[in-house]
C-alpha cells in the first residue's frame, strides 16, 4: 500500500513531530509514504483568490495523480482543502477548465481520479481498528482521553464524508483500541479557535480555554489531536505557564506508543 504523504506548511515548519510520528506509524503499519514537489494545499488564497486556491490545490493532485498515488494527509486543514477543491472542480465547467489551461502551462493536468484522506480513515477502514488493537504491545490502561476531531474533518459533510459530523465516533474508536480510555465531553465538536486568531486573539484565545476547561471538568488528561493548528492553538495557551493544565498528544503518537514503538521516533 502506497500514498503520496501531503505534510502541508505547518507540520514541517511548527510541528515535526507530526511528521516523523505519522511516518514511523505507518512504516510500522507497511505502508509506504512517498513525498512529491508538493506546494501549500492552497487554504491561505481562499479569502483573495478562488481561482488562486484551487489551482494550488489542483496542482498537488496533478503531481499525485502523475505518480499514480492517492494522497494521505495528518493535516485536518489540509484534507479540508484539497476535498474543498475537488468538489469545486467537478461542479464548475468553466472553473475546471482555467485550472486546466492553468496546469498545461507547467505539463500537468488535474483527473479527478485521485482521492485525498486523512490518516485517521485510512487507519480506522483501510487498516482497519481490529487489525491496529492486535497489534497493540503497550496499551495505554488508564489513560483518559478528549478526542479534538477539528473542524475541517467534519464541515462540510458533503465535501469531508469523514464520520457523521454531528455524532462522530471515528476518533473515540481509534483512542479505544490503544487502550486508553476516550471521555464525553460537551465541547468536542466546537471549533478550537485557531481560525480567528489573526483577526480576533482575545476571542480565540476565549474559546481554545474554554475547550480546555471542558477537558479538564470531564475528567481527561490528555487532549488528543489530529490537526495541526488545533494541537498548536491548545499548546500555545498554555505556553505562558510553567506547567500546562492539559497535556496535548498526536493520535499518532498515542498509537505509536500503543503499538510499542520508541518514543524518539514519534517526537517525543
Amino acid at each position: 500500500m502506497k500514498y503520496a504523504l501531503f505534510l502541508g506548511c505547518k507540520i514541517p515548519s511548527r510541528l515535526p513531530a507530526y511528521a516523523a510520528s505519522t511516518r514511523a506509524v505507518f512504516q510500522h503499519l507497511g505502508v509506504t509514504l512517498l513525498d512529491l514537489d508538493f506546494n501549500c494545499c492552497g487554504y491561505p488564497a481562499r479569502s483573495v483568490s478562488r481561482d488562486g486556491f484551487v489551482l494550488a490545490a489542483a496542482r498537488n493532485l496533478a503531481l499525485a495523480g502523475q505518480a499514480g498515488l492517492n494522497v494521505l494527509t495528518p493535516c485536518a486543514c489540509c484534507f479540508g482543502t484539497l476535498r474543498h477543491a475537488i468538489a469545486l472542480l467537478d461542479e464548475d465547467a468553466a472553473l475546471r477548465a482555467r485550472i486546466t489551461q492553468a496546469l498545461a502551462a507547467e505539463g500537468l493536468a488535474w483527473s479527478g481520479a485521485i482521492e485525498v484522506e486523512h490518516v485517521l480513515p485510512v487507519l480506522a477502514r483501510v487498516i482497519g481498528v481490529d487489525a491496529l488493537a492486535a497489534g497493540v504491545r503497550a496499551p495505554r490502561t488508564g489513560l483518559r482521553v478528549a478526542a479534538q476531531y477539528g473542524c475541517h474533518t467534519l464541515r462540510p459533510s458533503n465535501m469531508a464524508r469523514f464520520d457523521n459530523p454531528l455524532a462522530p465516533t471515528i476518533f473515540e474508536d481509534l483512542i479505544s483500541l490503544t487502550g486508553a480510555t476516550p471521555i464525553d465531553w460537551p465541547r468536542r465538536l466546537d471549533c478550537c479557535g485557531d481560525p480567528l486568531h489573526d483577526a480576533n486573539a482575545p476571542l480565540s484565545e476565549t474559546m481554545t480555554r474554554a475547550k480546555i476547561a471542558d477537558a479538564l471538568a470531564s475528567g481527561a488528561e490528555v487532549m488528543c489531536t489530529a490537526c495541526p493548528h488545533c494541537h498548536l492553538r491548545f499548546d500555545g495557551v498554555q505556553s505562558d505557564t510553567a506547567d500546562a493544565s492539559i497535556r496535548t498528544l498526536l493520535y499518532t503518537q498515542l498509537l505509536g506508543l500503543a503499538l510499542g514503538l520508541p518514543a524518539k521516533s514519534l517526537g517525543l
